[in-house]
């Protein structure tokens, strides 16, 4: 407020005084609590020359003021991507390669720039837009920083884990690329996917901009369409109602159940009349060629994919979380299984072998056949047993298994008297 007998030059100053404190108030993250201001005196705005333009002028510009820093503390902040932008620009060409080589010789120091950035604390007040585009910056340049720490390099499946070790800060906390990209899918926006760029081929295009908080819907949009139009990623053959589209939203398609399923986004974002829900739905093989603007990546094959895949422990993991999995849901794991399997085949042999001894002399049956039946079928006892929903195929295929094995036991056990009889 104003003293009686203010200057209306020095009013104009204390304005700009209060716009630039609420400006470095909102800048460096500080809740902004604007008091309700009530004049009840109107005096106190009157100038000298009671002049009630300039007066109101006053009264309108700390309104306006008030206003201004109540919506940016409501609204938040968010990061400078700019840097960002700058090396997507300069570095990544229109066909969403990467120019790995020139960005490593003079562009690292501006990348390490920006992840420095990243990597401290983020404003509290960030809402879930900013955070949306900060985590995909995050994860795209992250990437890129990866593969230009290990340039020249086929394919991110050559280096060592590049998904899974928490070896990035973010927020101040270490991350994975895969934790990244995790927080991302819980915001439940499957636009993500056509996103987030893990230097392969056949990933999603790389924006030559960064994603930012008051634009981040319009761009997942725009990246969507750009992604479903590039033909050497999704096909869509309405002729043959059929679409050919990433692997991406097969190995997703949970995901898009946010949106209707698979089919109401691609619906959605494919070119105009170029897709229908009741179109059949293909996935194209997956290209793990790094996304390099030059010829590294051009001979990674599939192959070698999966001696990568390998190398890096994902297959064991894969079945490891097969194994836990069919745990989880029936109560069996197959490890056990497996090994009740194995180890009762020398116990069955020595069974069977004991079996027709006592045929051949005349000898009781019930004990070898007892021993041999129980190790028979000893690891779908554990099936039955230990297992809980149980689909009905499973029984019939045990009951199938024990039949075939007991037919084959008898055929083995008379093959083997007879074969004693014609010696003796």
């Amino acid at each position: 407020m104003f003293a009686p007998g203010v200057s209306a030059s020095t009013a104009g100053k204390q304005i700009a005084n209060n716009a630039k404190m609420h400006a470095f108030l909102v800048k460096n993250s500080a809740p902004v609590i604007i008091p309700v201001v009530s004049v009840r005196n109107s005096e106190i705005l009157t100038l000298k020359n009671g002049d009630s333009t300039v007066r109101t002028t006053i009264v309108r510009g700390v309104v306006v003021l008030a206003c201004a820093a109540s919506c940016a503390a409501a609204f938040g902040q968010d990061l400078d991507h700019s840097q960002w932008t700058a090396i997507l620009r300069q570095y990544v060409t229109p066909q969403s390669r990467v120019d790995y080589a020139r960005l490593k010789a003079d562009g690292t120091n501006r990348l390490d720039s920006y992840l420095e950035q990243i990597a401290k604390p983020w404003p509290a007040t960030l809402d879930e837009n900013a955070r949306k585009s900060a985590l995909i910056n995050a994860y795209n340049a992250l990437t890129v920083r990866w593969i230009v720490s290990k340039f020249p390099v086929k394919s991110i499946w050559r280096t060592e884990d590049p998904f899974r070790v928490a070896r990035h800060q973010v927020n101040g906390v270490t991350e994975s690329l895969d934790s990244i990209e995790t927080r991302l899918r819980n915001m439940r926006d499957p636009r993500i996917h056509g996103a987030l760029v893990c230097a392969a081929r056949s990933c999603p295009p790389l924006r030559r901009e960064a994603f930012t908080g008051a634009a981040v819907d319009g761009q997942l949009d725009d990246n969507f369409r750009v992604w479903l139009a590039d033909t050497s990623k999704n096909q869509f053959l309405p002729g043959k109602r059929l679409a050919k589209v990433s692997k991406i939203f097969e190995w997703y398609a949970a995901d898009f159940a946010a949106v209707g399923g698979v089919p109401a986004a691609l619906k959605k974002f494919a070119p105009p009349d170029a897709f229908a829900s009741t179109n059949k739905l293909e996935y194209m093989k997956y290209n793990w060629g790094l996304n390099d603007s030059g010829s590294v990546g051009d001979s990674y094959s599939g192959f070698e994919f999966y001696i990568d895949y390998a190398r890096n422990g994902y297959l064991r993991s894969d079945f490891d979380g097969w194994c836990l999995g069919l745990g989880r849901k029936y109560g069996v794991n197959p490890l056990i299984f497996g090994a009740i399997y194995v180890g009762a085949i020398p116990f069955f042999s020595l069974s069977i072998a004991w079996l027709v001894r006592n045929l051949r002399r005349r000898r009781p049956l019930i004990a070898p056949l007892m021993s041999s039946s129980f190790f028979f079928v000893s690891a779908y006892l554990y099936l039955l047993i230990a297992g809980k929903n149980i689909p009905g195929w499973v029984y019939v295929f045990v009951v199938a298994m024990l039949t075939l094995g007991a037919w084959s036991m008898v055929r083995k056990v008379r093959a083997r008297v007879a074969t004693g009889e014609r010696s003796a």
